[in-house]
């Protein structure tokens, strides 16, 4: 219920900005020029904004903990392997985080690969072995220097763009359809807005799938990038001892497509961030070992 609330709350905030900028800018919402050029502005422009401030709210959302200066042999260790991994992938060092959680788990978030957060679950460092933990590590320095980050918050920009647009132009059909040619009768202010969350919702079930469809496919590149920074064995053991503990991902929806672990949703095989694990350890065994 809180979702739905926030979700209407939200496109009421749209529209309310919608119009205000197109008043102050002289742009016509009847114009499509000017609504794609406002929808791109909140598409885009909130997609960036919340990647801008993605290790602040993920360090809120997870209360974890910034390792300023390394206390104990773990905090030692990890420190020293983050910083490894990264000169390795040739990126600067991010900033570890630890947080309190019972899963395994591990994500990665920031704007720019220079300037990244790694952080993991205190889960993670008590069921994993070393070994299991650089190549979770691994994985996550993966994401970070190809830039997963960025290029989801762009496909997910441009997809926000398509959907605030043709919900809107579709609703603006409807509306001037049934107007008779003085321009009265159509949807009025309040079915304008019913027309248009129902049309973002239906439009944001399909952008949500080619979203999930990009991450499940960054995953797979993950899972290499983090053999190849360690090991095949070790990537593969790693992944393994995810499976044998099955809890789903608890991770907040803005980092869980950067976690390790799968988040579970039962609607649809469409709609996941990650594949199977099964079917990632088969492509790790398919990897061809390096020549010596």
């Amino acid at each position: 219920m809180l979702r739905v609330i926030l979700f209407v709350v939200t496109n009421l905030a749209i529209l309310l900005l919608l119009g205000i900028m197109m008043t102050l800018f002289g742009l016509d919402s009847r114009s499509t020029g000017g609504l794609l050029i406002m929808a791109a502005v909140f598409g885009m422009g909130g997609s960036f904004i919340s990647l801008a401030l993605s290790k602040w709210i993920a360090k809120k959302s997870t209360g974890a903990t910034p390792i300023i200066t390394p206390k104990g042999q773990t905090e030692l260790w990890l420190h020293d392997t983050v910083a490894k991994l990264a000169k390795d992938a040739g990126i600067g060092m991010p900033e570890i985080a630890i947080y309190q959680a019972p899963e395994m788990n591990a994500f990665a978030t920031g704007m720019k690969k220079d300037n990244a957060l790694v952080a993991v679950s205190t889960g993670l460092l008590e069921n994993m072995n070393r070994e299991e933990v650089e190549a979770v590590l691994a994985h996550e320095i993966s994401h970070i220097a190809c830039g997963d980050m960025v290029t989801l918050s762009l496909i997910q920009g441009v997809l926000n763009t398509f959907v605030i647009f043709l919900s809107r132009l579709a609703a603006n059909a409807i509306n001037t359809f049934m107007s008779d040619e003085e321009g009265e009768g159509g949807l009025g202010f309040f079915g304008y807005i019913g027309v248009t969350i129902v049309l973002e919702l239906f439009l944001g079930l399909f952008a949500s799938m080619i979203v999930m469809w990009f991450s499940r496919r960054r995953e797979f590149v993950a899972d290499r990038g983090g053999a190849y920074l360690t090991s095949n064995e070790k990537m593969i053991n790693a992944l393994q001892k995810l499976q044998e503990h099955r809890q789903p991902s608890m991770l907040p929806e803005h980092v869980a497509a950067f976690g390790i672990r799968p988040k579970e949703n039962g609607l649809s095989r469409f709609f996941v961030s990650h594949p199977p694990i099964p079917a990632r350890i088969e492509a790790l065994q398919k990897l061809q070992p390096p020549a010596s």
